[in-house]
This record gives C-alpha cells, sequence and structure tokens, in this order.
C-alpha cells in the first residue's frame, strides 16, 4: 500500500531520519542560520523520500529515551575526538600510530550495524570500511591506535550496548 499524497508517510517515510539529515547538515556546515536551517530540513524531507524505495523494512526504535542518551554521547565524543585529532595532527612530533582492527559485533539488526558504522566513521579518528556479514564483524581504520582491546571495548561500551538496547 502506498501512502497517498497528502499523509505525513509520503513526506517523511523516515521521521527519524529525517530529524538526523537536518542535525547532520547544521553540524557539517558548522554554521546556524534560518538559511542552513531550511536547507537542512529541506534534505531532511528529500533523501529520505528519494531512497525510501531502497529501505528494505522499518526500524523499530524500542526505547526511546536511550536514542536521546546514545545522540548526546554521539555528540559529546565527536567533539571530544576533534580536539584530540586536531592536537595529535598540529603536534611538531607526530606520534601517530596508524591502524586497522577487526571489531566483532554482537548485534544482528542490519539497521542497528549501519548506524554503529556510520558512528564510527562519525567520530573523527576512526572510520568503518567494511562489514563482514558472514564473520560478523566490521574492519575499522584508527588514526592512532595505541590499544586494540580497549579500543574495541570502548566502542561496545559505548555504542554498541547502548544500540542494543534502543533496537532489541
Amino acid at each position: 500500500m502506498t501512502p497517498s499524497f497528502r499523509s505525513r508517510r509520503f513526506w517523511l517515510p523516515h521521521p527519524l531520519f529525517s530529524l538526523f539529515l537536518a542535525l547532520l547538515w547544521l553540524l557539517m556546515v558548522n554554521e546556524v542560520s534560518v538559511a542552513h536551517a531550511l536547507l537542512g530540513l529541506a534534505l531532511g524531507v528529500v533523501i529520505p523520500r528519494v531512497t525510501h524505495a531502497f529501505w528494505p523494512e522499518e526500524a523499530k526504535i524500542r526505547r526511546p529515551l536511550p536514542l536521546l542518551r546514545y545522540l548526546l554521547v554521539l555528540l559529546v565524543d565527536i567533539l571530544r575526538s576533534n580536539l584530540v585529532v586536531a592536537l595529535r595532527i598540529l603536534r611538531p612530533a607526530r606520534h601517530l600510530r596508524p591502524g586497522f582492527f577487526t571489531y566483532p559485533l554482537t548485534l544482528d539488526d542490519d539497521f542497528a550495524i549501519t548506524i554503529l558504522a556510520s558512528t564510527i566513521s562519525l567520530t573523527p579518528g576512526t572510520v568503518s570500511i567494511h562489514y563482514d556479514a558472514k564473520a560478523n564483524t566490521l574492519l575499522v581504520h584508527a588514526l592512532h591506535l595505541e590499544d586494540e582491546a580497549e579500543t574495541i571495548a570502548g566502542i561496545r561500551e559505548r555504542y554498541e550496548q547502548p544500540l542494543r538496547e534502543i533496537f532489541r
């Protein structure tokens, strides 16, 4: 059943994703103005509408309050990571230890895994590169990798466990 032109589902097939895109736009342009807010809202309406046919199913957020906590933790981590990466790059003696590591997933929901991979990539200094569905792992690159086990534990505690709670 396709939604009618007048329905909310037609214009906002994924309302949380629309809000996320609008906020992401404001973070990316690093300027809050009416024009950027309107453009962010327009992108938040157009992108989900155009890509709606490619979404296999609705994400089922079971607990919205942990989602708000997750977003706050992510925002703080993005800001903190920006400062850490900037300091590491601007230091005269750059003692960076870039490296790859395999992150073993405990999530089984495809949408939650996508959110986790995106979260890892949004946090400066790390990028999720490849998802191996058979092994249920993510290949991640870190700009500075001191302790792989500690990094994996941090991702599991700060991001994966809350996502498990949100989408269970």
